[in-house]
């Protein structure tokens, strides 16, 4: 096992051992199994959102040379949201890879780096839930609805709020 890949563990177990410290109101995280680099999570849905009273299954995947690189943060639960890919792939430029962006469109700055821990991305997950941004949507139907009929996009994520509570 590489030198990356022993400070990664250490640093994940230490993330993991101050949120079971802290409680959050947000979400909840902890390990799949005995596999310190494949975490559930439950991010709960922000008050006075579409969102409000949703709790939503989340995977973070972190790689062998976190925190170098950005982990991967999937929706279990299904989510309709401008920043979130059918698949449940959430797309926040905290979780694009360090350095700049050859589309330009993000600054180096906003990307992953090495400072963010569990704790920020899922606290940035939320924000993003609450804020959406459709300049750059992962799903371009749910960024259309968004824009055009806010009416019918709370209605859509209604559904996956009732979706999420029952699955709990």
């Amino acid at each position: 096992m590489g030198d990356d890949q022993n400070r990664a563990k250490l640093l994940l177990a230490r993330q993991l051992a101050d949120l079971q410290k802290t409680a959050n109101d947000g979400f909840s995280a902890g390990l799949i199994g005995d596999d310190i680099f494949r975490w559930e999570v439950i991010i709960i849905g922000p008050p006075e959102t579409a969102y409000e009273g949703g709790y939503f299954k989340a995977r973070l995947t972190f790689p062998k040379d976190y925190p170098m690189k950005p982990p991967k943060l999937t929706f279990i639960s299904k989510m309709w949201h401008p920043n979130v890919h059918s698949n449940g792939d959430v797309c926040i430029s905290i979780l694009h890879d360090p350095g700049d962006d050859k589309y330009g469109y993000e600054k180096a700055s906003e990307r992953w780096l090495p400072i963010h821990t569990v704790e920020t991305i899922l606290i940035s997950v939320i924000s993003m839930l609450a804020d959406p941004n459709d300049e750059s949507p992962a799903n371009i139907d749910a960024a259309k609805m968004w824009r055009e009929s806010k009416k019918e996009f709370t209605k859509r994520v209604a559904q996956t709020v009732r979706r999420s509570q029952e699955e709990l």
